[in-house]
Parts: structure tokens; C-alpha cells; sequence
């Protein structure tokens, strides 16, 4: 055979073998990606942990975790029998209270807890401030975050936002219920006022922002009111019926709650509100098909917290006694409530009923576990 002929048969080879790996190569290479870029769950490291901790628990304790239970002079009795997961502090309970008084009064609260608790408060600046209402916590209340941010943009909002949440944790708080995220720029909505009053796009850069400072300073804050509360009216007071299309929160009002998530927040609260486009049965709280929205949609893997069970918009589910019921079948971790005891009866009894299963009760609480060894309230 000829140089020539030996040549060209060697350069065809090449080629061929070039072409072979061309067209594998980007295959495998999909292969990999998908496989290391696959996110891991928000508190996935601290699963094993919570797993041992969750074996060693009651069903009494279980149940317990389950539950944010509006605080009252009930609290030691509560945390001694029905071990809740922790408490939500409101405006009355800062009055004719100190930073000294108050710390001395949750660290009382924590020593009686087998399971270190939640504090958690609605310190969103402007109309709602639980604590800097009062003098003895600050000179001033902290203005709401959309004002912040038109007076001095993020360098003033990131400023506030440090002192704010530092506050808290001084006095012993490791929940903030903000920020809110819902969508309005119409100063007649019902929510604008605490709303950050801007675009979905404005209010999804807010958001990364808010998230970011809570984390950095390790007090834990919560997206609400998913899916996005519109121009709807106060949920506080009666049900509200949302008829906007699906596509509106696909473009517009999942968008800060993708950020968010993006980001890392830890809870996020479900509104009351019906939206007819998603569930037109349930209110958000306690409809599975929009848990499965924020689950399966949005891909968010930490606490999903209804807002308070007691509230007028669920009063009409309360009454047969299955409200706390479908919450929990629903896909809530964990529920706020003002009614804590009837609540808790009811989830056990419904427990022993068979209409909660006892794997979707372990499943709550090994994410409420893993969420509390994440940010150091289990240590």
C-alpha cells in the first residue's frame, strides 16, 4: 500500500472517530449536568439529625410541632402539655413591657421547652409593628419598606432592615412574618399599603434583597401571602374570592415567591383567599392543589405556614371541626392558630381516626426539625 493511500485511510479513521465522539459526547454531558446541578431539599443537611430527634418523639410531641400558637398567659401551661412548636407575639404583648422583661419572659419559655421554640412576630414596618410600636423598643416605629426604599433605596432599606432584625433577635425572636410579597401598585387595594407597591420584576429584586438580609443575620423570615393576594379584600373579616386567570400568577404573582425561593427563605405563608383559577373549592390554606403549586410548580421545599386558622375566611370550614384537619392533608407544616388546644384534639383524634396519616405527620415535622437545626434554634 502506498504512503499516500496510508495516509488517507489513517485521516478517515480520525474522522470517523471524531464524529463518533461529537455526537455521544453532549449526551453524556447532559447526563452529568442534570445529575450535579439536581438542587438539593433548603434544609436536606440537617435531615439525618431531625431524624434521630423525631424517633424519640411522642405523637403528643409530633402534633405539637405542628402548631404557632398565639401567645397568652397560657403559654407555660401549653408548653408543658401540648409542646407547640412555638408562639406568635402580637402588639398587646410588647405593652408595658421592656427589652429586659420581654427577653427574661422567652428565655422562661425556652427553659420549659423539651424542643427549643419558635418566636415569631409581624414586624413589617409602616401599618403593621408588633414591637416598635412601643417606646421602650424604639424612639420610632420602623416605617414600612416600600417608604424606606423611596427615600433611600437599598443602602437605607438594607440599613433599617439590620436594625430591625438585630432588635428582634436580641429579644429573643427568631421568626419575622415578612416581608409581604403580594403584588399591588393601586394605592385602593387593601394590601398596598404593606405591599412593597411596585412591578412583579421590582418586587422579585425586593424580595432577594429582604431575604438576604434575614439570612445573613440568621433570623428566619417568611414570604406572604402566597399565591399573591391581588386586589382582593381583608381575609381577616370573610372570605375573599380571587377570579384572576392563572396566567396573571404565572407572570406576575409567583414571581417574588420564585425569588424568594431562589433565594433561600425558609417559610412561606398561604393566604385564606379562594382563587377560583386554582382550587374553587377550598381557600388557599387548606387546598392540596395549591400546595402542590408552591411543592411541584415552584419547586420550594421548606415550611408552607397557613395563616391563622382563626381567622373569619376559615370560619366556615372550623365549624364542622376539620379545619386544622385539611390544613395538614392539605401539605401545611405548620399551623398558626388562636384556638391551639380545640385544634390540637382534633389532630390527634383524626390521627387515631385514620383521616391523617401518621407518615404525613413525620414528614411535617422532620422539615420543622431540620428547619430549627438550620438556623441554630435547635443547637
Amino acid at each position: 500500500m502506498s504512503k499516500n493511500k496510508i495516509l488517507i485511510s489513517l485521516t478517515t479513521i480520525v474522522l470517523v472517530a471524531v464524529l463518533i465522539v461529537l455526537l455521544i459526547s453532549p449526551k453524556d454531558n447532559v447526563k452529568k449536568t442534570t445529575k450535579e446541578e439536581q438542587p438539593k431539599d433548603l434544609f436536606e443537611d440537617y435531615y439525618t439529625k431531625a431524624s434521630e430527634l423525631l424517633q424519640n418523639m411522642s405523637i403528643e410531641e409530633k402534633i405539637g410541632q405542628m402548631f404557632l400558637v398565639r401567645y397568652s398567659n397560657e403559654a407555660e401551661k401549653q408548653i408543658k402539655n401540648y409542646y407547640p412548636s412555638g408562639f406568635v407575639l402580637y402588639a398587646k404583648d410588647f405593652e408595658n413591657e421592656t427589652k429586659s422583661t420581654i427577653k427574661e419572659k422567652l428565655n422562661k419559655n425556652q427553659s420549659l421547652s423539651k424542643t427549643p421554640l419558635i418566636f415569631a412576630v409581624d414586624e413589617e414596618g409602616g401599618t403593621v409593628v408588633r414591637v416598635s410600636k412601643y417606646k421602650a423598643f424604639r424612639k420610632t416605629p420602623f416605617l414600612s419598606p416600600k417608604d424606606i426604599y423611596n427615600e433611600g433605596g437599598y443602602d437605607l432599606l438594607k440599613e433599617q432592615e439590620y436594625e430591625k432584625l438585630s432588635l428582634l433577635l436580641d429579644l429573643g425572636i427568631n421568626l419575622n412574618l415578612a416581608p409581604v410579597v403580594d403584588i399591588s401598585t393601586n394605592k385602593n387595594d387593601y394590601i398596598y399599603e404593606r405591599s412593597f407597591g411596585k412591578s412583579a420584576k421590582e418586587t422579585s429584586e425586593y424580595v432577594t434583597n429582604m431575604v438576604g438580609y434575614s439570612n445573613d443575620l440568621g433570623i428566619s423570615s417568611a414570604l406572604k401571602h402566597f399565591p399573591g393576594y391581588g386586589n382582593n379584600k381583608d381575609t381577616h373579616t370573610g372570605i375573599a374570592i380571587d377570579e384572576r386567570s392563572y396566567e396573571t400568577f404565572l407572570n406576575s404573582d409567583y414571581l417574588p415567591f420564585q425569588s424568594g425561593i431562589e433565594s433561600k427563605v425558609p417559610v412561606i405563608l398561604v393566604s385564606h383567599n379562594i382563587v377560583t383559577s386554582i382550587d374553587n373549592k377550598y381557600p388557599a390554606t387548606l387546598s392540596k392543589t395549591m400546595h402542590d403549586e408552591l411543592r411541584n410548580k415552584l419547586k420550594f421545599t421548606g415550611i408552607i405556614m397557613t395563616d391563622d386558622l382563626s381567622m373569619d375566611a376559615i370560619k366556615k370550614y372550623a365549624d364542622n371541626k376539620e379545619a386544622a384537619t385539611l390544613a395538614i392533608n392539605a401539605g401545611n407544616d405548620i399551623i398558626i392558630t388562636s384556638d391551639f388546644i380545640n385544634m390540637y384534639n382534633e389532630v390527634k383524634q383524626n390521627i387515631n381516626n385514620n383521616k391523617i396519616s401518621i407518615d404525613t405527620i413525620n414528614m411535617a415535622v422532620q422539615r420543622i426539625l431540620s428547619w430549627k437545626l438550620a438556623y441554630n434554634i435547635i443547637k
